[in-house]
């Protein structure tokens, strides 16, 4: 009889298989995704806006199953303090020790240059996202470098577009962000064919918490300049605004010209009535189905709706599935040369990331802070969406 069992397993066992097998593998492993972020630290607001759209990103775009194609994803979090260093350690862990298939990262420019790379020698996909210094897809670029964050060049043109003529000074922190910033913002306002000048340029530190001495410079070098007079602030975590608002800049005919920021910085600029600049995104402006859902459930769950840097961590993880999808090997060849060109659907609209940089294009908007406000977070109105079309944004990469 002995000589029966033999086959007899192996039948029951082939038919086993026969029946198993397609479940078995459309469960496979799991798809390991790391998202780096400053959760400590001066930006740590901005990565913990990025980790909640990133994680509602997964939710919305997986129906509630974190799984593609019958795959888990588990998300790996980690938190760089916003140092380069730091940063450039827990890419490293990720790839080489955690495994991961793609990595999303991170809040600081600073870290995110250092952390570029660490994604060449693994041959990995990094999407950065939030972190906007134009390097990032300019010289410091590698193939495996994807962004779905906008860049300072984004920013700068479109606020170029608001600011025709007259006279400009800019203030910024002196770190990767804010110099890359202004250099990006002359570039653009001569991009755009703009009339206004740059008269003066002030830099100060990340930690500066007394701007009297920097403002009275600025103040200085733009009393005399022919009008609009605009102080352009561009920073990065608690704005300053209010503190040069409260040096009167009026009385030399100054208006100033913040750029977007967090819901609870542009709360307190209720008293700036009129006063216009640009954003990334504002819960108010985009008319689609994902920032529906986005709004509507980030405001039943967190009791406010959903920020700027919310909605950058539902982009990265709408390329994130999408890059998936597409290669869900895990193959960072693969998956850059899949991803270059790719479109994916954001709380903004659709982005794409352009084949040359694999920048993601897409549009900016135009606000004016308003008058009456109908509640705590009814702060913004929309001038105008700037579409990318009229965003001449240079190609850097010397690819």
């Amino acid at each position: 009889m002995n000589h029966l069992i033999k086959p007899l397993a192996l039948a029951m066992f082939a038919a086993f298989a026969a029946g198993a097998a397609p479940g078995v593998l459309a469960q496979g492993k799991d798809l390991k995704v790391a998202l780096i972020a400053g959760k400590t630290g001066a930006l740590e607001a901005y990565a913990k806006e990025t980790e909640t759209g990133f994680m509602m990103g997964l939710e919305y775009l997986t129906g509630g199953k974190m799984e593609i194609n019958g795959r888990k994803i588990k998300v790996i979090v980690k938190d760089d303090q916003s140092k380069p260093d730091l940063g450039r350690t827990l890419l490293a862990e990720a790839y080489g020790d955690d495994k991961v298939d793609i990595a999303v990262g991170t809040t600081s420019s600073g870290s995110a240059l250092a952390m570029l790379p660490v994604a060449k020698e693994y041959r990995k996909v990094l999407i950065v996202e939030p972190a906007v210094a134009d390097a990032i897809t300019g010289d410091k670029w590698n193939k495996y470098i994807f962004r779905t964050a906008r860049n300072s060049m984004q920013d700068a043109l479109a606020a170029a577009s608001t600011l025709k003529q007259g006279s400009i000074g800019f203030l910024a922190q002196d770190y990767a962000f804010g110099r890359d910033a202004i250099k990006a913002g002359k570039e653009a306002l001569a991009a755009t064919g703009s009339k206004a000048k740059v008269v003066h340029e002030e830099y100060a530190p990340m930690t500066t918490t007394d701007f009297t001495a920097s403002t009275q410079r600025l103040f200085d070098a733009l009393k005399d300049k022919p009008q609009p007079r605009v102080l352009a602030i561009v920073w990065a975590g608690p704005n300053p605004m209010n503190k040069i608002a409260d040096m009167q800049p009026q009385r030399y005919g100054i208006a100033l010209a913040p750029g977007g920021n967090i819901l609870p910085v542009m709360k307190t600029w209720k008293s700036y009535a009129g006063t216009e600049g640009t954003i990334y995104y504002y819960h108010g402006f985009p008319k689609n189905k994902m920032n529906d859902w986005l709004v509507a459930e980030h405001t039943r769950r967190f009791k406010a709706p959903p920020d700027m840097f919310t909605a950058g961590g539902m982009a990265a993880a709408s390329a994130v599935v999408a890059a998936l999808s597409k290669v869900p090997s895990g193959n960072g060849d693969q998956m850059a040369a899949a991803m270059e060109g790719m479109s994916f659907e954001t709380p903004k609209g659709t982005m794409s990331f352009r084949k040359e940089d694999h920048q993601a294009i897409q549009p900016m908007y135009h606000f004016r802070i308003k008058k009456d406000q109908k509640n705590e977070w009814d702060l913004l109105e929309l001038v105008r969406e700037i579409p990318a079309s009229e965003m001449p944004l240079p190609v850097r990469n010397k690819r």
